[in-house]
Order: C-alpha cells, then sequence, then structure tokens
C-alpha cells in the first residue's frame, strides 16, 4: 500500500485514553468475525504455508509493538529486503518510510488504528485503518514480511481491516490511495474489489517524513471498494 499515513487531531475520548494506558484489542464481536474469515481463508493459502496461517492472530497494534511495527514496515518498502516483495518502492522513493512519531500518532488516535499480523511472538504484517467519517474508511501502509508475502497474509490482512472498520466505525466503503505508477499493485487491489474513482492526489514533495522521491512526477490515484451490508 502506498498511500501515507492519515493521522488526525481529535478529542480525547475515554476510549482513546483507555487506549494509551492499556492494551487495546479488538472488540470481542470483531475479533469473532477476523478469526471466523481467517480460517477461511488459510484453507486456501498455498500448501507450503497453510499451517502457518491457521496460527495467524491478528490484534490492533499497542505502543509498545513501534519498535517491531517500524522495522517491519521499513523491511517491506524499503531497502534490500524489500526488494524481495511486492509492496516494496525503493526504486520510487529514498529515506524512511514512516516514523516511530507518525506510528505513536496513528495508534494513539481513537478514530485510527493499525492492525497487527502475528505468529507466535513473530510480527509479521500490518494495515492502517482509520475512519474518514461520513460512512467513509481509509485502508492503508499495509505491509507483509517479504519472505512471506505469497503466503496470503495480505489478503487476511485486508479482510481484517474492512471487517473492522464495519464493525468498529460502521464503514460501508473503503478508499485507499497508491502511487500511479504502481500499475501491478493497483491491479491487486483491483481485484480485492476496489475500483478507481478518478480522482488523483498529490505526493507530499516537502515532507521528508514519507519519503524522498526519486522521480518529480509522482502522485496517487485513489481507489475505492463499497462494502457489502
Amino acid at each position: 500500500m502506498d498511500g501515507r499515513p492519515i493521522h488526525r487531531s481529535r478529542p480525547r475520548t475515554a476510549w482513546g485514553l483507555a487506549g494509551r494506558t492499556n492494551a487495546v484489542f479488538l472488540r470481542r464481536n470483531t475479533e469473532r468475525l477476523i478469526q471466523t474469515t481467517q480460517a477461511h481463508i488459510a484453507t486456501r493459502a498455498p500448501p507450503a504455508y497453510r499451517a502457518m496461517m491457521t496460527d495467524i492472530h491478528i490484534r490492533r497494534a499497542e505502543l509498545s509493538d513501534i519498535p517491531a511495527l517500524h522495522h517491519l514496515i521499513e523491511s517491506a518498502y524499503r531497502g534490500d529486503s524489500a526488494a524481495r516483495g511486492w509492496t516494496h518502492e525503493s526504486y520510487l522513493l529514498g529515506g524512511q518510510r514512516t516514523d516511530p512519531d507518525s506510528l505513536r500518532a496513528i495508534i494513539s488516535d481513537p478514530d485510527s488504528a493499525i492492525l497487527i499480523a502475528e505468529n507466535g511472538t513473530q510480527l509479521c504484517g500490518c494495515v492502517q485503518i482509520s475512519d474518514a467519517k461520513a460512512g467513509l474508511g481509509y485502508l492503508g501502509m499495509l505491509a507483509v514480511d517479504p519472505a512471506l508475502q505469497t503466503a496470503g497474509l495480505g489478503k487476511q490482512l485486508m479482510v481484517a481491516a474492512e471487517t473492522a472498520l464495519a464493525a468498529d466505525y460502521h464503514c460501508t466503503r473503503v478508499e485507499m490511495t497508491v502511487i500511479h505508477v504502481r500499475t501491478e499493485l493497483i491491479a491487486y487491489y483491483e481485484r480485492r474489489g476496489y475500483a478507481k474513482t478518478g480522482e488523483t492526489r498529490p505526493f507530499p514533495y516537502d515532507d521528508e517524513r514519507f519519503g524522498m522521491p526519486q522521480s518529480d512526477n509522482l502522485d496517487f490515484v485513489v481507489l475505492e471498494k463499497v462494502m457489502a451490508g
């Protein structure tokens, strides 16, 4: 996922304060829905990964997860390790993909979350979700350990993200943004039910927190999915 993180200033609700000081997990009903869907997806994973996919657990990230989360995202999007996977964009962008402060802001915002996938104690994937209001949710920063990017974990995370957006934020539509030249990535999301809206958004060239562009003609295309009721 190429869209930059979304984080907004919101009033500190009781839910948000609890999220800052306590372990914040998906609501029980949402977690059950995700586990049921995960079990179905795991049966369709490549045979070599099927057992591992069955053991994947998805939960909301906590502040204590930030160091491992930051390492995962950078390894999926930047550097030599990223080149093994399909999410890498090091040929388009140098510098960082995100930073600990940005991750802390997302996790601490009651209208946003980062879902993480674990296999035992190993963090192997993540995805950001945000409530954009008026029934619209945002999905971004999808990252999977490059060594596991053919196992179906990205699909599990996308389904988990859509489930949480619908159940926890009452979203009926989900949008994402992808750098326009990432045609293979756009095609992947289109196979997952997303469609181009025709809207484009500028790349934040003046903010090195989101990387250092290797080209002067980058922008984002907006994709959207209408979720079944």
